[in-house]
């Protein structure tokens, strides 16, 4: 069990929903799902999956669930040019759309999914960096360009736009859904999320037991706003997803370490989800900020600057708490800082290339990069427990 820090909707921006009686709605003060206004922050248990292998969750039951994709030959070769890369290309995304179209996925629950339909929208890839420090522009770009969710959130309303518009009202009977005005429990079809970490070692996604929630009480409807990042028609350019409010009966789940050999799979309807912030991903900032601050001192020929930059960083010490990987990666910060810290002669001499190199590289693993996009699925319901 980890202790992070999840953002949620405020309790005081839900205001009582005059279109469905009984139910809560997000008000006007109310942020996006991406922004970092008006987010409440709570400290949460969660299960780290990469460390507790008693608990099994399953797409049917939980409401998630991860997929294997370690033998997609065609599939983990785009994944890793583009994490090399830092960016997506249309050629990448043709490979991935192609790879997946028609495929029997794996799960870790016991139950496979077969992939009915890719969405012709939402392939994009999001980065983070520590603690959430914003890595992109201020403005994605088409699939790239896309910060990290801030607060907890499910991507779509199966009653809402665009789905009854898409769907002639038709989604609800369709899709197996848990909403706090209906639910369907029995299609065999279900509309995913396909969430795909090029690596993750800070900025998890953490996903909720949709077992665990109040539906009614705690989840939110919200109408995001698509301008910016989605070419749509006019009455369909407010997406109708949900927001959640904190609860302490809420149960939490992630992985503290991943890459692209497997994916999440969850309910797009359904799964309250978002990034969270590990222990130790402070001390990760600090130490990639203070890199950065050394790297321009070493390739500006700066000894001065150099040393005191990283000796600030090589002061540092891995925090107790952080999950294994994060440690090990804010260790590799700390060992390239004292090679600077000890000789920013060197570095910004015959070795400057060699450690600039790998300064950038260490930054580089404690960076958050994902790509998600959206299927229809039909599913294998798991063995009852």
């Amino acid at each position: 069990m980890l202790d992070v820090r999840i953002g949620f909707m405020p309790s005081s921006h839900a205001i009582a929903d005059d279109e469905h009686p009984g139910l809560m709605r997000a008000g006007e003060r109310a942020s996006a799902p991406y922004v970092r206004d008006n987010v409440e922050h709570h400290i949460c248990g969660a299960v780290d999956l990469c460390g507790d292998d008693t608990v099994r969750p399953d797409l049917i039951r939980y409401g998630f669930d991860t997929v294997d994709l370690s033998q997609l030959d065609p599939l983990q070769q785009a994944f890793a040019r583009i994490r090399d890369a830092g960016h997506m290309t249309e050629a990448d995304a043709s490979v991935i759309r192609t790879s997946l179209d028609g495929a029997t996925l794996r799960s870790a629950g016991a139950g496979n999914l077969t992939v009915l339909h890719l969405a012709d929208e939402g392939l994009i890839m999001r980065q983070s960096g520590p603690n959430g420090l914003s890595v992109v522009g201020p403005t994605s770009t088409g699939m790239n360009g896309h910060s990290a969710a801030t607060s907890v959130h499910a991507d779509q309303d199966v009653y809402g736009t665009p789905l009854t518009q898409l769907m002639d009202g038709r989604a609800p009977s369709l899709f197996r859904h848990d909403s706090p005005d209906g639910r369907n429990s029995e299609a065999a079809l279900m509309l995913v999320n396909l969430w795909i970490p090029l690596q993750q070692l800070t900025q998890p996604l953490v996903l909720a037991d949709g077992r665990s929630v109040d539906r009614r009480r705690h989840q939110l409807r919200y109408g995001l706003a698509t301008e910016s990042f989605l070419e749509r028609d006019d009455d369909t350019v407010i997406n109708d997803i949900w927001t959640f409010l904190h609860d302490p009966a809420q149960r939490w789940f992630l992985r503290s370490e991943m890459d692209h050999r497997s994916a999440y799979v969850f309910d797009t309807l359904s799964t309250p989800h978002g990034s969270c912030t590990l222990p130790g991903e402070d001390v990760a900032e600090q130490c990639y900020l203070g890199l950065q601050d050394a790297e321009e001192a070493a390739a500006a020929g700066d000894t001065d600057v150099l040393a005191a930059a990283a000796s600030l960083v090589a002061e540092r010490v891995v925090p107790a708490g952080a999950p294994p990987a994060l440690g090990e990666a804010i260790a590799a910060m700390l060992s390239v800082a004292h090679t600077a810290a000890t000789d920013p002669g060197s570095v910004c001499g015959d070795a400057r290339a060699e450690w600039l190199v790998a300064s950038q590289s260490a930054r580089r693993q404690v960076v958050r990069m994902s790509l998600e996009l959206r299927l229809v699925v039909s599913v294998e319901s798991p063995p009852a427990a």
